[in-house]
């Protein structure tokens, strides 16, 4: 079955499938196990998750990481990967809802869990072009609307999301034509593969992120990243 076609389908009726096979279908797409289960409307399993963390330390890395280009993201991944997988001796907690309201709407509700499986709140997403106002709506109430697409174009990246997926899992056309917001899925990626470190080691990948970016000074303070989507080697 074609990819896009599968995860419509999960993200339709994906509830009678297997666990075991919705792990398989993650290892086979390069996404993550967690975002399938949640896309399938499954329970992500406690080990899925990231550990308590501490959420000032969570905005600094996601900041400090979305300023890296593509060749510096593919070295911090590396580096996040060869971090030491700590046990973490506490209960384990889950992550609280990203937003301020509980979801009325599937995919509001599949979007807050995915931005949850990073340990994310909203407040701790790295800028994307979208108000807090429109990312609080988007995890409360997302209805179809003539912004959709360029909603979905802002947070596939930072999710580690390829547009064509995640299109697929909200239902809504997709086109050759659309490019990344802000930050394509490479930025994601990290993200993704540091979702089971403790404070401390999202502290030492901050700091990698920073060697390894060496932030130029433009004269002026650069509060956010402008992403580097339009470099990304995925769209020609």
């Amino acid at each position: 079955m074609e990819r896009a076609t599968m995860l419509s389908s999960l993200a339709a009726r994906g509830t009678d499938t297997a666990p075991q096979r919705l792990t398989e279908l993650a290892a086979e797409f390069d996404i993550p196990a967690a975002d399938l289960f949640v896309v399938a409307g499954h329970r992500v399993p406690a080990e899925l998750l990231p550990p308590e963390r501490d959420a000032r330390a969570m905005r600094q890395f996601a900041y400090r990481v979305s300023h890296c280009d593509h060749s510096q993201l593919a070295a911090l991944e590396t580096f996040v990967r060869s971090l030491p997988r700590v046990t973490v001796p506490e209960p384990f907690v889950q992550p609280t809802w990203p937003g301020r309201r509980p979801a009325e709407t599937r995919f509001s509700a599949v979007l807050g869990e995915l931005i949850r499986n990073r340990g994310f709140g909203i407040r701790e997403l790295p800028f994307i072009g979208l108000s807090l106002s429109t990312l609080h709506g988007m995890v409360w109430r997302w209805d179809p609307s003539p912004h959709r697409r360029q909603q979905l174009t802002a947070v596939a990246g930072p999710l580690g999301w390829t547009l064509p997926d995640l299109f697929a899992v909200a239902d809504e056309p997709y086109s050759d034509e659309l490019r990344p917001l802000l930050h394509c899925h490479h930025l994601g990626r990290v993200f993704a593969a540091a979702v089971p470190l403790t404070t401390a080691q999202l502290i030492e990948t901050a700091e990698q992120a920073d060697r390894l970016g060496v932030r130029g000074d433009d004269g002026v303070w650069q509060p956010v990243s402008q992403g580097f989507a339009e470099n990304c080697p995925d769209f020609p």
